[in-house]
């Protein structure tokens, strides 16, 4: 399923605000104010978490993920912008929530927008403890 987006071109400063903006937030978890930065009926394709549709099951996700997610530090940077279209790269590193273990991760994130709303949220989402090997299957 898509969502109807107004095409209005953005800039790579637009573009580069919204994910300041986002980083922000993610790294200081202040739920209330990161659910204001998506449409109320954002479609989120996270990893391979099941499609949601909406704010609530969104919300749900944010709140268990950042239970697991301790001290997470982020930083985003802008790949490409093609009108209402945000493409970037992120890498987080944090203190796992249940057994403290120090970990990494790293994606691609897609950001589609309405307006000054996240109306589609695409991540890919790698992870793993911090000063291991690699976990691909190919070593």
């Amino acid at each position: 399923m898509s969502i109807e987006l107004e095409t209005s071109e953005r800039t790579f400063r637009d573009a580069e605000a919204v994910l300041d903006r986002a980083q922000k937030l993610m790294s200081s978890g202040d739920i209330s104010e990161i659910m204001k930065t998506f449409a109320p009926d954002v479609v989120v394709r996270f990893a391979d978490f099941p499609e949601t549709h909406g704010r609530p099951p969104l919300e749900k996700f944010l709140l268990a993920r950042f239970a697991r997610q301790k001290n997470y530090r982020l930083q985003k940077q802008l790949r490409a912008v093609s009108g209402s279209v945000i493409v970037c790269y992120w890498e987080g590193e944090w203190d796992d929530g249940q057994d403290g273990r120090q970990m990494e991760g790293r994606g691609i994130e897609i950001l589609t927008m309405r307006g000054n709303e996240i109306a589609e949220w695409e991540a890919t989402f790698n992870v793993w403890q911090k000063g291991s090997a690699p976990s691909l299957p190919i070593i």
